[in-house]
């Protein structure tokens, strides 16, 4: 059976094996209907194997139907083959394109978290959108002081000095003056609501089954605890990766490809998969333009963790460090540099998770 979701409406269909697909109607996104729904289309003794799209329904149709005794699947909108020259678009040929290729076993599910994983990476979410308003409301205010020729004589911005001299700036009238301030109270409330939700995930982490394999992820160079609970809770299980080559590609870090007959072209990275998780691994990777070395900070968050586990760490450290002096020296541009040490990063990532034991959820993909 194939699910096309949306907000108010659930539109079905039935591809029986060896039968033709038929569309069997549409009903409301509610339990009740659906359950009556899935009952009238079974009531022969069929065995049903659902599947629908991820998207801003969630996972309340996956765990509805998991509790009810029934397969199900949910797959991800990108990989959902299109035709090139396929210019109409319904629920009924959607709700029947997804029961056709499940049935010819061509659709990929992704991993689906259970309630506990879910919980930890809404509250991951808010704080990185907290973090981009922030961002939004810092250049905000750098544009309207900018207008009006306010430059600030220090080097580093939005330290202490910088604040004092934001402080005493004042302008010529009232009503400007009020923008000006309610420009700065924006900052200011958006850097409470970013340590607010850090607390929060600190205090989550603490009864969270995945806590360990978060711990163990900060004894790598660049990786603090935000990184790694972003990276745990964005990309879930990690040990459903057979390889390292695995998760690379799902984060879409791998160089995308357009080959033919003898002619082989490797473009830029794919961008596939999670943007957060990629974006981390990215961020995390400038850290290893310096020299391999165990500051104080790196010693003492990793004080508790397993020797082989910093082991592991101490040797993705040297490996990184010296991959990027050596692309430098080559004359490779920064940008590639780091998408490259991003790359290799995932790969530790990834073998670090799996020297800690960590629970899955409720389905892998």
């Amino acid at each position: 059976m194939g699910l096309d979701v949306h907000q108010d409406t659930i539109a079905l269909a039935v591809a029986e094996e060896g039968g033709e697909v038929r569309f069997f109607g549409t009903i409301a996104n509610s339990a009740d209907p659906l359950k009556a729904a899935l009952g009238r289309i079974s009531r022969d003794g069929s065995v049903l194997r659902v599947c629908y799209e991820s998207g801003p329904c969630g996972f309340m149709i996956f765990r509805l139907l998991n509790k009810l005794g029934i397969d199900c699947v949910v797959i991800s909108p990108s990989s959902m083959p299109r035709r090139p020259g396929d210019r109409v678009k319904t629920d009924r040929r959607d709700a029947q394109t997804l029961a056709r290729l499940l049935r010819a076993g061509e659709l990929v599910a992704v991993w689906v978290p259970d309630e506990a994983h879910e919980a930890v990476r809404d509250v991951v979410r808010a704080r990185r959108q907290a973090k981009q308003d922030l961002a939004a409301a810092k250049t905000t205010l750098k544009s309207f002081l900018l207008r009006h020729d306010r430059r600030f004589p220090g080097k580093a911005i939005w330290g202490h000095r910088h604040w004092r001299w934001l402080s005493e700036q004042t302008f010529p009238f009232t009503h400007q003056q009020f923008v000006y301030e309610e420009y700065k109270r924006r900052i200011h409330e958006l850097q409470d609501r970013c340590e607010r939700l850090e607390q929060v995930l600190k205090e989550a982490v603490v009864e969270w089954p995945m806590a360990p394999v978060v711990e163990a992820l900060q004894a790598l160079r660049g990786i603090k605890f935000i990184a790694a609970i972003t990276l745990v809770a964005e990309i879930g299980d990690l040990q459903r990766f057979d390889n390292p080559k695995q998760l690379m590609a799902w984060i879409g870090l791998v160089p995308a490809e357009y080959s033919s007959g003898k002619r082989i072209k490797r473009g830029e990275i794919t961008r596939t998969g999670n943007a957060a998780a990629r974006s981390m691994l990215i961020e995390s990777a400038w850290h290893y333009r310096f020299p391999a070395r165990e500051g104080q900070a790196l010693r003492e968050r990793s004080a508790k963790i397993p020797e082989r586990i910093r082991s592991i760490a101490w040797k993705a450290q040297v490996r990184l460090c010296g991959k990027f002096r050596r692309l430098a020296a080559s004359g490779k541009r920064t940008v590639k540099i780091v998408t490259a040490i991003a790359r290799e990063l995932a790969g530790f990532v990834w073998d670090i998770a799996r020297q800690v034991p960590s629970p899955v959820g409720e389905a892998r993909g």
